[in-house]
């Protein structure tokens, strides 16, 4: 991407992993230097990669309305790290601001690339082994793109009209397709871009051969991953059939859920949760979690017999809490089949407005209350779960999209979802404070959508430019 070579493409670490326990989780141990030739170093390549994925959606959570930074406990360096990003100053940032990871994610997409061009090269490696491998490599491209996309692009579909774009003429970000260090990369459109990603899930689809990874190992990409991916990459786009298509693949792949009604349930984005289909990031990371608190209008939103608000939240003064759903290495999660569930009652409500037959409209509506009430009848205790499922009966269409809404807040909080949501769906005006100074964000604000960084357009400096 840069006019810098990058030799680690030529070289890869010979790297072995200990998984042994959650402490142990993506550690990685170098044991010397080769040119990849072996499977087992192009596995290393690719591992190289899982071991350092941006941690770019919890940083973007910061920039949501799911947190409130909390004098009594950040530190200087946490403030200097991280409340430019926060308060959305994106224009005079302290210049020790943390970084959105653009390179990193130019690097694991370069490594991706690698890998798809030399499949035929790999030795001491069964054909099973290898198209595994290739299979994830389109996945970190399509993965990495599609994040890049939703960080430095507009949004493809947003319900905020005066927002709205043409994916066709509206610019994107540079699509790498090639392991060549000296190509020289502009924009591709938006609607580009987005075609990229999902001709490389349908790509991965062919090659992926790995149903489930042992635990330890499910950091990596696997066969129902690419259904997860592509679920979530049509919803942004608004394509409604194709995100209701895929989110019923997983539902029906791996549909559990775990029983927050029971003592013994686990988190729903731990490593070793039921629900886990990838876990590779860890979106609320140590330094994320601990900088600030849950905003009490979101631990408002939780309603009487939620038991997320308790097994999320560890609840300090009758508006304050402490966030449990972030800060440890085992809370690691990509995608799960909850987000499945939400995906599935939202195309299916937004497919009820498209159908001109009365009949249609209303099959589309009880499919997507029964999509959200399967997630809710563990979410809830039992007698207030009757309660709240009977109201979704009643609701038209406009109603019932509403507490999809509600419920994906709920559910989703702090997994790195929230503000891509803001962007997708109505880019609300938001308004902050800290130590005495106020911060405002206006509806559809330029901010919504990320700067490309500084370094990236020094180097490259027709980056921004498309045909």
């Amino acid at each position: 991407m840069m006019k810098k070579r990058h030799i680690i493409g030529a070289i890869a670490l010979l790297l072995g992993m200990m998984l042994t326990s959650c402490n142990d989780f993506l550690d990685i141990t170098p044991t010397g230097k080769v040119i990849a030739q072996t499977g087992k170093e192009y596995r290393a390549l690719l591992t190289y990669e899982y071991k350092y994925f941006p941690e770019d959606r919890g940083l973007a959570t910061l920039r949501s309305d799911e947190i409130t930074l909390d004098k009594a406990s950040i530190t200087t360096d946490d403030q200097a790290s991280y409340l430019d990003i926060w308060a959305w100053n994106d224009l005079n940032q302290q210049n020790t601001t943390s970084a959105f990871g653009w390179r990193r994610y130019y690097h694991a997409i370069y490594i991706a690339n690698y890998v798809m061009e030399n499949k035929d090269k790999i030795t001491e490696a069964t054909a099973a082994e290898v198209n595994q491998m290739v299979g994830e490599a389109y996945m970190m491209r399509a993965y990495c793109h599609f994040l890049l996309a939703n960080l430095y692009a507009e949004p493809y579909k947003t319900q905020y009209e005066e927002s709205q774009c043409n994916p066709a003429t509206t610019r994107g970000i540079p699509l790498q397709l090639k392991a060549n260090v000296n190509d020289v990369l502009s924009c591709s459109s938006l609607e580009t871009v987005y075609q990229q990603v999902l001709s490389d899930i349908e790509e991965a689809k062919k090659y992926l051969n790995v149903e489930t990874w042992e635990e330890g190992y499910n950091y990596r990409f696997n066969t129902l991953s690419a259904d997860a991916l592509k679920a979530r990459v049509c919803l942004y786009m608004g394509d409604w059939q194709g995100a209701l298509d895929a989110a019923k693949v997983v539902i029906e792949k791996h549909g559990d859920l775990e029983d927050l009604t029971k003592s013994s349930s686990k988190l729903p984005n731990n490593y070793q949760s039921v629900e886990n289909i990838v876990a590779l990031e860890r979106v609320m990371t140590s330094n994320y979690a601990s900088i600030g608190k849950p905003n009490k209008d979101l631990l408002a939103k939780y309603r009487a017999g939620d038991q997320r608000k308790s097994k999320y939240f560890k609840q300090v003064t009758a508006s304050s809490a402490n966030l449990l759903k972030g800060g440890k290495d085992e809370l690691r999660c990509s995608f799960r089949s909850g987000e499945a569930y939400l995906i599935a009652a939202e195309a299916s409500a937004e497919l009820a407005g498209e159908q001109g037959d009365a009949s249609a409209n209303e099959v589309h509506l009880n499919d997507a209350r029964t999509y959200l009430k399967t997630l809710m009848a563990k979410r809830y205790a039992s007698s207030r779960y009757t309660v709240y499922a009977a109201e979704l009966d009643d609701m038209d269409q406009a109603g019932l999209l509403q507490a999809i809404y509600d419920e994906r807040e709920r559910e989703l909080a702090f997994e790195g979802h929230r503000w891509f949501d803001l962007r997708r769906l109505n880019q609300p005006a938001m308004t902050k404070t800290f130590l005495e100074n106020t911060y405002t964000l206006e509806q559809g604000d330029s901010r919504y959508t990320l700067r490309f960084p500084t370094e990236a357009v020094e180097a490259n400096p027709g980056i921004e430019n498309w045909e």
